[in-house]
């Protein structure tokens, strides 16, 4: 190692706090900073808590152009983008439509896959660390499919997982009854994910904040940066309203807000806010054992220490923090259709949740060094696998800023790949 040094993470999401608590793992000083308050909100909090080897097609994949025009004036649709005079995300969209190809799935897969398990072993070490005090559980994850198309598609997408070293069993609807004899479904049937797992995402974020305070982290909170001071291709400090924080590293992990960041050191983060609704019900009439995906409707279903979370849509409209009630309608009402002992009534007193995920066009994360400063690391983009990427992020930014060679190859995820 390079020495210890003073590393400022702009962000305390659940991808800052993975670096922070990395970072110090390697002898390094850490200071965090936060535009929100202490007792905030954000993706780190409301999602789905899930930790998904399974998930190794990017975003960008075949056929999503075709579903996202078809989606466009449909604002009940999963994916949904508002049409609007946008520039930024015009040049998303173009980018998108180029990257969504076979070949880039074909790339992208075993780097995915690759991320997800070695995030996954680093949850089951920071669970032995803790007691297990975020409620990780193991029991993999059922795709649901309503029909015998969507089985017969997640099937093809079964082979392709184990062809990559996941493992994926194709059940009936009694094989998946009885591995998960909770609550009754109405399936045509269900792929079986094994490795992957669910967690309480605020139980997360606590312990990781807890980990990080003992390790000696500075906690800077309502602190938004605005602006840098630097020099040569270098940054000495981070500007915020309440004054300079100097260090020898930056590290760029606020999320959708990241490209305002950068956008003062001439750098073009592609990144558009998706928005995504979640509801937690607190005493469901029944509870599944094990965290689901309703493969048509793209609707999260995650049992919570009793309570059960609910959760979906993927929403490009901007900071728009309006709840559009027939997307959250779109969520509940699928719940009720897979699980018919639920009922969409059962949400209506239930608040609604939502967060901006940051997206990358081509459906992979920005991790890695900027070429033009030599001390600023990109560690943000995961859209919808935040959670389930913190860990191997938080791994990987400290081994870079560590000087080591990251233990996975991530070239592909450089943060200036779209310039």
């Amino acid at each position: 190692m390079n020495g210890s040094k003073h590393v400022v993470v702009c962000g305390a999401g659940v991808v800052g706090l993975s670096v922070a608590y990395f970072a110090l793992r390697r002898g390094h000083r850490v200071t965090v900073v936060e535009r929100g308050a202490a007792e905030r909100d954000g993706c780190s909090f409301g999602n789905a808590g899930m930790i998904v080897p399974s998930h190794f097609i990017p975003l960008a994949a075949p056929g999503m152009v075709a579903k996202g025009l078809r989606c466009l004036m449909n604002p009940r649709s999963p994916f949904y983008i508002r049409p609007r005079l946008d520039a930024g995300l015009a040049d998303w969209c173009w980018k998108f439509f180029r990257a969504a190809n076979t070949g880039h799935v074909t790339r992208s897969a075993p780097l995915l896959r690759d991320l997800h398990l070695g995030s996954r072993k680093l949850f089951e070490e920071l669970a032995a660390l803790t007691a297990n005090e975020f409620s990780l559980v193991r029991r993999g994850l059922l795709m649901l499919c309503a029909t015998p198309r969507a089985l017969e598609h997640e099937a093809h997408i079964a082979a392709q997982a184990r062809a990559l070293g996941v493992p994926a069993e194709v059940l009936t609807p009694a094989a998946a009854a009885a591995l998960d004899p909770g609550a009754r479904m109405a399936i045509a049937g269900a792929v079986h994910f094994p490795l992957d797992c669910h967690l309480t995402p605020a139980r997360f974020v606590a312990t990781l904040t807890r980990l990080a305070r003992a390790g000696g982290a500075e906690f800077l909170w309502s602190r938004e940066v605005t602006g840098w001071r630097h020099a040569g291709g270098k940054i000495s400090a981070a500007l915020t309203a309440e004054g300079e924080i100097g260090g020898d590293e930056f590290v760029l992990a606020g999320g959708a807000w990241s490209p305002a960041l950068a956008r003062d050191l001439g750098v073009r983060l592609p990144l558009q806010p998706g928005k995504g609704y979640s509801l937690t019900l607190e005493k469901p009439r029944v509870l599944p054992e094990l965290c689901s995906i309703l493969a048509e409707a793209s609707v999260a279903v995650t049992p919570m220490d009793g309570a059960l979370r609910v959760g979906g849509t993927m929403e490009l409209s901007g900071f728009d923090a309006t709840v559009r009630r027939e997307r959250v309608g779109q969520i509940t009402a699928a719940v009720a259709r897979y699980f018919p002992e639920l009922r969409a009534a059962d949400f209506a007193a239930t608040p609604v949740w939502h967060g901006f995920r940051p997206c990358a066009p081509d459906g992979l994360p920005f991790v890695g060094r900027f070429a033009r400063w030599e001390n600023l690391v990109a560690a943000t983009g995961h859209a919808m696998m935040g959670l389930s990427l913190a860990p191997i992020t938080g791994e990987l930014v400290a081994e870079i800023l560590s000087g080591e060679k990251p233990s996975i190859e991530i070239a592909a995820l450089r943060p200036e790949r779209f310039e």
